[in-house]
């Protein structure tokens, strides 16, 4: 599955996130609806570093709704675990990670001002809410504060669009605050997933914050792009996102990468769909239910088996799993001595999108202070909804 290439010497130092040693500078960004325990653990089992959670908003945390005591719940072989956090009231946040920190339910905890998605932004929230400056800072000032000797962290977008950026003053305010690190996904919300990520922004970023820990995000596609995120922006960890879906045996390349190796997973058909059988049996443990995990799986089909000679039936047919046993069946009919089909099974995963002007309160821009009128909307913002 793998070959081995010259060792690189560009191999960054081990990264540190509070009292949080990893192995390899790594860490697996909160997606939702992906990121679950069966992911972050299948992941594991290819390489290291730091998997955190997908995204939980901090009322309904607070509330303990059942799905959101659930999403919190790590599994046993977690040895680090690792909650992102969304929220847009201090009191609502602070309270979300004392809870978190009085029952011991984490080792670190990341707080997401990152999702470009227009119903949260319309509410003020998410990669909207750094520019109401003092509001950030009572979140972010106010979490630390709770989380004591738990890593907090923050993970951010650039700003809202090219004419509205506020990543470096928001590094300032988080610096200051005691933040463990900052990652920089180097696009606006305008930009949605766009285009290519500007890295030069990270650059800047580190050149600016030097007492904290700077994590680049963006357009991390392969351990060699990881390698040259951190050789041309002096970054001191990569936070890998779509490029992992359906393949997570990147997370081993990238640990390979990180140590010293070049090691690329080139697997045949047959190992693809001995990892995509191990996705689902892990949904079914962190589920509690074989049909939920079946409708689950089937958004990482197209993932998974992108570039290989599948056929559209057997393609159509996985995408509508019904069972596991379905599935042996489904499996069975594919070549697995099918070889690595080189460069269509690489690049971009996800929907990348098109540039959009945000959508925004009334008068948001007006000014970085909050206004008592979108006090009511971002009340509302808090959604379940993928960040960042």
């Amino acid at each position: 599955m793998t070959i081995l290439a010259p060792a690189d010497p560009r191999v960054a130092p081990q990264l540190s996130i509070g009292n949080l040693d990893l192995d390899v500078p790594v860490v697996l960004a909160p997606m939702a609806g992906i990121t679950n325990t069966a992911f972050r653990r299948l992941c594991r089992e290819y390489g290291a570093g730091l998997y955190v959670s997908e995204m939980i908003t901090s009322r309904a945390l607070v509330e303990r709704t059942p799905e959101s005591m659930r999403l919190i719940t790590h599994h046993e072989s977690e040895t680090t675990r690792s909650i992102q956090l969304y929220g847009v009231d201090p009191k609502t946040v602070r309270e979300a990670v004392t809870m978190l920190v009085a029952e011991d339910r984490a080792d670190h905890i990341d707080l997401n001002f990152g999702c470009p998605v227009p119903k949260v932004t319309r509410k003020g929230g998410g990669a909207a809410l750094p520019w109401k400056i003092d509001l950030f800072r009572d979140i972010v000032e106010g979490a630390v504060k709770a989380a004591g000797d738990v890593p907090l962290t923050i993970k951010m977008r650039k700003g809202i669009d090219a004419d509205h950026l506020t990543y470096l003053e928001a590094a300032r305010v988080g610096a200051g605050a005691g933040v463990a690190s900052i990652a920089l996904h180097a696009r606006t919300a305008a930009d949605f997933y766009s285009g290519h990520a500007d890295w030069s922004a990270i650059e800047k970023l580190k050149n600016t914050i030097t007492d904290t820990p700077i994590l680049g995000n963006g357009d991390i596609w392969s351990a060699a792009d990881a390698l040259r995120m951190v050789d041309e922006t002096g970054c001191d960890g990569v936070v890998v996102g779509r490029g992992c879906l359906g393949r997570p045996w990147l997370f081993g390349d990238l640990a390979a990468a990180f140590r010293g190796e070049t090691l690329k997973a080139e697997p045949t058909l047959g190992e693809v769909a001995t990892a995509f059988k191990r996705h689902a049996e892990l949904l079914v443990e962190f589920f509690g239910e074989e049909d939920r995990a079946c409708r689950d799986i089937r958004k990482h089909v197209a993932w998974y088996f992108k570039g290989y000679s599948v056929g559209g039936e057997l393609r159509a047919g996985m995408a509508a799993v019904q069972s596991l046993a379905h599935m042996d069946e489904l499996l069975g009919n594919l070549d697995w001595s099918q070889q690595y089909p080189g460069i269509d099974a690489e690049g971009q995963r996800g929907r990348a999108g098109r540039p959009k002007k945000p959508t925004l309160p009334q008068g948001w821009l007006d000014s970085r202070e909050l206004q008592e009128s979108h006090r009511s909307e971002l009340n509302q913002a808090e959604l379940s909804t993928s960040g960042g």
